[in-house]
């Protein structure tokens, strides 16, 4: 029998497309090549649901973490650091904005949903090839096994295989990439509350940047979920891979973790998990060719993350490309026609959605993570002015305005910062 649709990965881009095309009463199968979906999707755990309320209000029991009400900057020195942290309890309430979640648990849940649904869902399945059939892509090869069907979708992540097979992707420039690498650290739910401050079912968010990571591109993250942490580190590949870098990612990790302030959050908690990810950094300039005849790619097969500088943005823009790309194929099949022509509806989709708005707001921001100040210079500079405002003994202290002067001359008001900060203005437009 030929499928209406195979669909290849089983994260969120995946299950949400097959959640779709189950919906619309289409013959769809998904493909997990591990043991079953979310055994080996990593992320560092936070889903901003507001894009995509009209989806996740159909969730009804979703095994979200916590609700998101604090969310926290940290700049690293060495052991100093300068903290911002914004609390707003609205964040949370009966229309969270955001949640923390473990992937294991959320993707496990929404492939139960899909299957009770109609979808065949099937583990243990990695693609070997891809069938095709007068030119255009029209099945996948599984174990010697061959499934027809009228539409591939490629929801299997960053390093696609399917995309490369197709000859829509290949492998990623090491600039085009970073690596995550987390763990997962149980405590008691009263623990971490009181820790970060939060009333029982409230989350708190904080990234780092520093000097932990040598000065390469990259910085920290912890998320709180119901009874644990999620704890990591995220580094640029290609500054991993420079010759004078002796520093490795775990290692990288390891001086993270031994920072005062995230050393005393994890304080006596237990190690439950440790798990690696390959992360798409390029934002608009990675997305490449995402449909061809019998194919489309969504979530990080197809380039779909974003990293904003003062947050991340990656599995709510793969719930959305993935139903994107449900409702064009839907759109195909009625027309008869699953050609890249009778497909491009995904595209028409992709271009109103709030994904390219984000992705096209941001466009420079990649170059902009390049600059290796903001690693290192810029913490210090942060950590040493804060420092002479706090430090006081009997001579008088330095008057404020000439603190804040001084910062601003060593740091925006030359010329080198200011090219920096000038191309950071265009943010968000």
């Amino acid at each position: 029998m030929k499928m209406d649709a195979v669909v290849v990965g089983a994260g969120l881009a995946g299950l949400s497309a097959a959640e779709r095309l189950a919906e619309a009463g289409l013959q769809v199968v998904v493909l997990e090549r591990g043991d079953g979906p979310g055994t080996k999707n990593v992320t560092g755990g936070r889903i901003y649901v507001d894009p995509i309320r009209e989806v996740v209000d159909r969730w009804e029991g979703a095994p979200w973490e916590r609700a998101v009400t604090r969310e926290a900057w940290t700049l690293a020195d060495g052991d100093r650091h300068v903290r911002i942290e914004y609390g707003d309890p609205g964040l949370g309430g009966e229309t969270p904005q955001s949640y923390t979640v473990l992937r294991g648990r959320l993707d496990a849940w929404l492939g139960d949903r899909v299957a009770g649904l109609g979808a065949f869902v099937i583990p243990e399945k990695p693609v070997f090839d891809l069938l095709r059939e007068d030119g255009r892509v029209a099945g996948v090869r599984v174990d010697g096994e061959d499934i027809p069907a009228h539409v591939v979708l490629g929801c299997d992540g960053v390093l696609s295989f399917v995309g490369q097979a197709a000859g829509l992707r290949s492998v990623p420039e090491p600039a085009a990439v970073a690596v995550g690498i987390k763990e997962v650290v149980g405590l008691p739910a009263g623990v971490i509350e009181d820790r970060f401050g939060l009333e029982p079912g409230e989350g708190a968010a904080e990234l780092f940047l520093g000097t932990f990571t040598g000065g390469r591109m990259g910085g920290g993250f912890v998320y709180t979920n119901r009874e644990s942490l999620s704890i990591g580190v995220v580094v640029g590949v290609k500054d991993l891979m420079a010759p004078e870098v002796a520093q490795t990612a775990p290692e990288i990790l390891e001086a993270f973790k031994a920072h005062p302030r995230v050393r005393r959050l994890v304080e006596g908690g237990e190690l439950l998990e440790y798990s690696a990810h390959l992360i798409p950094e390029s934002g608009l300039s990675g997305v490449g060719r995402i449909v061809d005849d019998g194919i489309l790619l969504a979530g990080d097969a197809a380039g779909f993350a974003l990293n904003m500088g003062y947050t991340v943005r990656g599995m709510e823009f793969a719930v959305a490309s993935g139903r994107m790309a449900a409702e064009a194929v839907i759109e195909a099949r009625e027309r008869g026609d699953v050609s890249a022509t009778g497909l491009s509806g995904y595209l028409r989709r992709l271009r109103g959605s709030f994904v390219w708005r984000y992705l096209e707001g941001y466009r420079e921001m990649p170059r902009l993570l390049e600059n290796p100040d903001l690693y290192r210079r810029y913490p210090r500079e942060v950590a040493e002015t804060f420092g002479r405002l706090v430090r006081l003994g009997r001579e008088a202290p330095e008057p404020l305005a000439q603190v804040v002067w001084s910062f601003l001359r060593r740091n925006v008001l030359n010329r080198r910062d200011a090219r920096f900060w000038w191309k950071a203005r265009t943010l968000g437009r």
